[in-house]
């Protein structure tokens, strides 16, 4: 089996970490939702030592981020949790931060609301959870190419769509999470920083 890899996670890493170390900056536990190939992990806990990763994803992701981890030459990433955003009970609970990455428009509008109220249960009070993305704003897209990406995504699946910002915020609100910075990022992307309230 080849060593799977994501170009996007090339490509965003880094600019990922500056914003990830200004606000990820006590030691705990992340819970990465959608893994996928496990780069960002192996990327994020080479550069913030203090953070302990566990990493999750459907089952059928595994394989491919272990041959990730395999090569990993510290103990700060955890075997990764079989993890569905429709499952009634998450596998992991008193984390203190939590990061997900191009997957909120993957899921469809139900999953994004269970997502937020997983999240909120997993969080300890005070712990924050970052949401990297392209969203909308104020009904519109905030480039033509996110407006090309939408009809992708809904031609691949229907249930797929850039989710609305203001969506988001509600669901955040309703599941005791405010807002604590919202900033743009290259390629028409943005990251949401939530903390539990």
């Amino acid at each position: 089996m080849y060593k799977p890899l994501a170009e996007s996670c090339v490509q965003n890493q880094q600019v990922i970490l500056d914003v990830l170390k200004r606000f990820f900056i006590e030691q705990g536990k992340v819970l990465e939702i959608g893994s996928g190939t496990g780069q960002h992990g192996v990327f994020f806990t080479a550069h913030m030592k203090h953070l302990l990763w566990q990493p999750s994803d459907l089952l059928d992701q595994h394989a491919g981020m272990q041959l990730w981890f395999d090569e990993v030459e510290h103990d700060r990433i955890k075997p990764p949790l079989e993890l569905n955003v429709d499952d009634e009970v998450w596998p992991v609970t008193e984390i203190d931060y939590a990061f997900t990455a191009n997957t909120t428009h993957i899921i469809s509008a139900l999953q994004t609301e269970k997502l937020f109220k997983h999240v909120a249960n997993c969080l300890k009070q005070g712990g924050l959870f970052a949401q990297y993305g392209p969203f909308n704003y104020n009904g519109k897209y905030t480039s033509e190419s996110n407006a090309r990406f939408d009809v992708w995504l809904k031609q691949r699946d229907p249930n797929s769509c850039i989710k609305h910002f203001e969506t988001v915020r509600e669901l955040a609100g309703e599941n005791n999470m405010q807002l604590v910075v919202d900033i743009e990022m290259p390629a028409n992307n943005r990251i949401l920083l939530w903390e539990k309230i």
